[in-house]
């Protein structure tokens, strides 16, 4: 089976389903995780609003070392969970809402073109980050059902902790959770490898918080640690 991850920043990948990733790789199923934008350059310095939003523009030396080494961690992480392929884009972080949303969708139609993958995850729209809604659009048109393309079986989407729990309009309501009471310490250690990612408990992107929300979803479905997932749309 073939699975695609599309994430919108570097870490977002292991935070979402970082168990279930590697609980796919195990059963022998090949994973190919898209990270879309670098993560990174909305902690530039100075921002300015600009129509014309082009990563390439807030790139210095010392953000190109910041960028690589992020990447450097990604690519850690994945061979942590045992995925192969880990492709990274350059869209702008955190300002994903100044670029057309037909860009973002083609790219992701691409990868379902070349790859064409059974399952596609992806971001939850209730996300309080821009991007994550915007990828969960783009990814939802790019899955879309058409006669003569690739159909997409399963569409899921995940929470992100310190995105999707924040937003407190809306909530995130799962009805897949996929055991990974083996798998837990992978996802932690894999969150490791991004070292400037993580943060100190009670932050909801540190290793005691990751294993506490692992712990809550392994009460609702009965087992010591799950991953929650909606499933968007299956088509059998």
């Amino acid at each position: 089976m073939k699975i695609l991850v599309i994430a919108a920043h570097p870490d977002d990948e292991v935070l979402g389903m970082g168990g279930t990733i590697k609980k796919f790789t195990n059963d022998g199923h090949d994973v190919l995780s898209v990270i879309l934008s670098t993560g990174i350059l909305s902690r530039r310095k100075i921002i300015k609003n600009e129509l014309n939003v082009d990563s390439k523009n807030f790139v210095n030396k010392d953000m190109t070392h910041k960028i690589n080494d992020l990447r450097k961690n990604g690519q850690k992480a994945a061979k942590i969970l045992g995925v192969k392929n880990i492709d990274f884009l350059d869209f702008p972080d955190n300002e994903m809402d100044l670029v057309s949303n037909l860009v973002v969708t083609k790219s992701i139609e691409n990868y379902i073109e070349t790859f064409q993958p059974d399952s596609v995850f992806t971001h939850s729209a209730t996300d309080l980050n821009i991007d994550h809604r915007i990828v969960y659009n783009a990814t939802l048109t790019a899955t879309r059902p058409i006669k003569g393309k690739h159909k997409v079986k399963k569409l899921f989407s995940f929470e992100i902790p310190s995105s999707t729990e924040w937003n407190f309009s809306q909530s995130f309501s799962p009805n897949m959770f996929i055991d990974i009471s083996k798998e837990l310490k992978f996802k932690i250690k894999a969150m490791q490898a991004y070292e400037n990612e993580l943060e100190n408990f009670p932050h909801p992107r540190s290793v005691q918080s990751l294993e506490l929300i692992a712990g809550k979803w392994g009460t609702v479905c009965g087992v010591n640690a799950a991953e929650a997932f909606c499933l968007i749309r299956e088509i059998p």
